[in-house]
């Protein structure tokens, strides 16, 4: 079984695009070889580690980032374009706030250690990216938690404490470490790194690199 580790964060777009790329270069590897298994770990990235805990207003800092609102607005475009082609829908506009993601990392370390938090992770990018969900907000990661069948009290508690936050923390130093500074980054049982949500066929070409090794 391979281990993929997917290094992202939930403010990045093409870390949403990336979970389908991912999947669909699977399925070309079972294509070939139907008895392949994987196990897919999520490794944190901030994007912005800047953001204040209390996020702050989306459109305004995206407009000084990139130089204005026709700037973004491109931007936007051409992601929805890949995103389209990949089966991955944004509603940009539903997006008010940058999101502060150290919870929602948190939130997603406590559930790996439970099992595989795919539906998790899945759940926090259609929270980030379609519905405008603050992922900041402990209110709002404990109801997403619930919606994905963890137990709420388990998760309340969790998401007050300061449990395992400077992990999740030291984790991202980790990545940086590792010369890692784009998201997505995939790491192909630790043989191979694929930088980017590169097309399928170079994510299942790393994967059949690593099997061979």
């Amino acid at each position: 079984m391979l281990t993929i580790e997917i290094v992202s964060d939930f403010v990045c777009p093409w870390c949403f695009i990336g979970t389908r790329r991912l999947a669909a270069a699977i399925a070309e590897v079972r294509r070939d070889q139907p008895d392949f298994a994987c196990q897919k770990r999520w490794r944190p990235f901030f994007l912005n580690p800047d953001t204040p805990p209390e996020g702050e207003p989306y459109l305004p800092f995206l407009e000084q980032k990139f130089g204005g609102r026709a700037a973004v607005e491109g931007i936007f475009a051409r992601v929805r374009q890949a995103g389209s082609a990949s089966g991955v829908t944004f509603a940009f506009e539903n997006i008010s706030l940058r999101v502060n993601t150290l919870q929602a990392h948190r939130l997603v370390h406590w559930a790996q250690r439970r099992g595989d938090a795919e539906a998790l992770v899945e759940r926090l990018f259609v929270g980030s990216f379609q519905r405008g969900e603050n992922l900041g907000d402990t209110a709002v990661l404990t109801r997403i938690a619930e919606e994905c069948s963890y137990p709420v009290a388990e998760v309340v508690a969790y998401l007050a404490s300061d449990t395992d936050r400077q992990t999740v923390l030291d984790r991202e130093r980790e990545v940086h470490a590792m010369g890692i500074n784009m998201v997505p980054t995939y790491i192909i049982d630790g043989r191979e790194v694929v930088v980017g949500a590169e097309d399928p066929s170079i994510l299942a070409n790393a994967m059949r690199k690593a099997l061979a090794a």
